[in-house]
This record gives structure tokens, sequence and C-alpha cells, in this order.
């Protein structure tokens, strides 16, 4: 059992550099080595399996389509009966539909009048588009250039039979649902979703409802970890607030680690005499580490406590958010059985001046947006507190400033992670 990482020499958060703090990147790596998809399949109809994680490749049962078709309205006929130069007349021997396809045969010199997905009669192989023909009664003519094969969807085209449709590891989506009904699988076996207990700390904290005392504040922290861990589509236990003693933060820990795969809490991980957090995981389990060097987000534990995975989040909200984007979600993803995906990245011009001092990853909250000619550029949503939850809920996306970079004059190209990305 590992002993207190805590540094005897206390160091504000507030502070650039710190020897201590891993790189983000060190500390989504070490995250992500620690963890492992949780044991268990289930079987759902596929109505019920949207977000899920799929548990098993899927074989298409049928070719998709299932027969040579028309891809067009028009005239099915057979390649020979083409013109070779000039004009062509052909009799209509019948009509084929989707559904009711023309069962006839045809003899050289006839063709069928066909609509888009009925099956292609038997002998023909080329459709003629309605437009490119002049009907009189039964007679068609046609002249131009015409290629044998046109506008003809061959049977498998999309999917071939025993061809996998869709991968282990995969997340569904509603494309998905239909891809896997058009191959004919009304069930799929899905992972079993993680188990995530979590907890606010704090004396000061009330849940929405109570009624605020002096120097009391409603607890904003579980309600957007409820939001960010309910889309994730894991099982949430929500063990509510827990007092600022040793003795109520040991037995919640307990508690959660007894009951879920993953726990989850926020305040109490920095270096102040009621933080005690990091001291109950020591003496539960272990600490992995607790200080990255990011901002907003540096006080960061992880680690172990009996079979769950923990991880202890700063107090501030705009932390606790940004601390679970960049490393609960993608750890919590891997435990899904989720195929390991980094989240988008793109490099935007930035319309706000932007400063930081060197020695920590910023990322800050901004509005990613169209200028008048149609380009993406991005903008700061105002103050960059990490207690500012405001500014987190006008944006849509993080600006991700680099360990070494100090201002960023306006029409500076930045990375940006796009929230639609990250959820």
């Amino acid at each position: 059992m590992a002993a207190s990482t805590k540094n005897p020499v206390a160091q504000s958060c507030q502070d650039d550099f710190d020897r201590q703090a891993l790189s983000c990147e060190e500390a989504l790596k070490r995250i992500l080595n620690d963890v492992v998809p949780v044991d268990g399949l289930e079987r759902l109809h596929i109505k019920a399996a949207l977000g899920r994680i799929m548990g098993e490749d899927v074989q298409a049962r049928i070719n998709v389509p299932p027969h040579t078709n028309s891809a067009m309205d028009g005239y099915a006929l057979r390649s020979q009966d083409l013109p070779a130069e000039g004009e062509a007349s052909l009799q209509v021997a019948g009509t084929a539909w989707a559904g009711h396809p023309f069962c006839g045969n045809l003899n050289p010199g006839e063709c069928v009048r066909i609509f888009t997905g009925a099956p292609m009669p038997k002998g023909t192989e080329t459709v003629i588009i309605q437009e490119q023909v002049q009907r009189d009664g039964d007679t068609i003519r046609l002249a131009g250039s015409f290629s044998a094969g046109q506008n003809v969807r061959a049977a498998g085209e999309d999917i071939a039979l025993g061809q996998t449709v869709l991968s282990a590891g995969r997340r569904l989506t509603p494309a998905d649902l239909g891809l896997l009904a058009s191959v004919g699988v009304g069930e799929v076996s899905v992972r079993r979703r993680p188990r995530v207990a979590y907890f606010s700390t704090g004396d000061e904290l009330r849940s929405v409802g109570e009624t605020l005392s002096e120097g009391a504040i409603y607890d904003s922290n579980r309600y957007s970890l409820h939001g960010v861990l309910n889309r994730l589509g894991v099982e949430i236990l929500d063990l509510g607030v827990v007092r600022d003693t040793p003795e109520a933060v040991h037995a919640a820990m307990g508690q959660a680690a007894r009951i879920a795969d993953a726990v989850i809490s926020s305040g109490g991980v920095s270096v102040g005499e009621a933080d005690h957090v990091t001291d109950a995981l020591c003496a539960l389990g272990r600490v992995t580490f607790w200080k990255v060097a990011m901002k907003p987000g540096r006080p960061l534990a992880f680690g172990r406590v009996g079979g769950a995975v923990f991880f202890g989040l700063p107090g501030n909200p705009v932390s606790v958010m940004v601390t679970f984007y960049q490393f609960v979600q993608p750890a919590l993803r891997r435990m899904m059985g989720e195929s390991d995906s980094s989240p988008l990245t793109i490099k935007v011009r930035c319309a706000s001046k932007l400063k930081k001092r060197p020695g920590r990853v910023e990322f800050q909250r901004g509005r990613l947006v169209q200028d008048e000619q149609g380009d993406l550029m991005v903008y700061s949503t105002g103050s960059q507190g990490s207690a500012i939850l405001s500014s987190m809920s006008q944006a849509n996306c993080f600006i991700v400033l680099a360990l070494e970079t100090a201002q960023v004059a306006p029409g500076t190209m930045v990375d940006v992670q796009p929230f639609s990305e990250l959820v």
C-alpha cells in the first residue's frame, strides 16, 4: 500500500512550475495503462442498444442489397439491344416494381419498365433512365451513347454475405441500428455498463432543494457529473455530499469501492488541512499520482481503492469538467470496452487575445463559430477562473494552449477541442 505522496512544502495551485506534476500526456498514459474493460455481456434488442458498446463482431446474414436492382426509374434491357449508333426501338414487355418483380422472359428487342429498387429482370443488366427515352404506347426509342451495366446496383454491393459489418468495441449510433436491421440482425451482445459512484466533499455544500445557511453554497459538481456520466452511458450511483471529516470520507470511499467499478470524488485533493480524500486513498488503496501540469485542474488524484479505479477531482466546478473530459472519460470509455479514440483537435484562428503563464497546459473555454466567409474561428467566453461555471455553459469547445505558450494575439491559429467530439 502506497504512502502519501504529499510534499511537505506546500505549493499553491497558482504556481506555474511544479516538478512533481505530471504532463497531461503522461497522466493519461498512466491512467489508461491501469484500466481494463469490465467483464460481462448482455443481449439487447437493437432498439435498446443505442449508445452501447458492441461486445462482439457481427457478420451479415444476407447480401445488401439482396438482389441486383435498378438504381433509377427507367427501362431495363440487355446490352445487346443498345444501339451501336443511331436509334433503337424496343417493345415494353411489362413492369417491375420494388417488391413486385417482373417474372417473365424477354425476347430480343424487348425491355421492361422498371422503378428504383426493383430486381433486374432475368437476362437484363442495364437501365436507361426514363429521361433519355421517348415512349409511344408500348414502344420506346432511344438514341445516344450508353454503357452496359449502367444505373444498376449489384447484389452485395453495399455489404456481402458473411462480411463483418460492426466490430466489437464500437459505440452504436442510429445509423448502426439501421445497418444491423438491414442485414437481418435484431439482437446484439453489448458490454455491461460500468458502475460509477460519485460524491462531493465539503461542509459548505448543499443539494438543490435544501436551504442555504450562512456560508453555504449549492453543490453544482454532482449535477455536472451526473450529466456527463449519463450522456456517456454508464450506470450512475450518486452518494451525495460527504462531510469534511476523515471518518466520513473514509466511510464514503469504502462504500463506493464495494458497489462500483469506478469512484469519483470532487473536492478535497489539494494541500489544505481539511483535504481528506488523498489521505483516505492512501489508507484504503493506492495513489498513482495527484498532480498534473494543467490549468484548471492541477490537483487531480488517481489511484485504486479496493477493486475500483479512483479519480479525485478538484473542487472548483470548471476544474471538475476539464479533468473529467481529459482523463476520466477516456478511462471510462476503456472500461466500457470502447475502441480507443483520441478527441478531435483542430487548428482554428483565434479572434480573442489570450494570455497564460508558461509551465502548464491550459484548457480555456471558447466558442467555435463561423465567420462571414464560412471559415471557423474561436473566441474566448470570458473570465477563465476555475469557479466561473457560466463561461463553461457558454462554451462549445476547449482552446488548448501548450505548456510553453505565453500569449496569443488575435488572428493566431490555436488548437481547439470541440465539445461535440468529447461527448
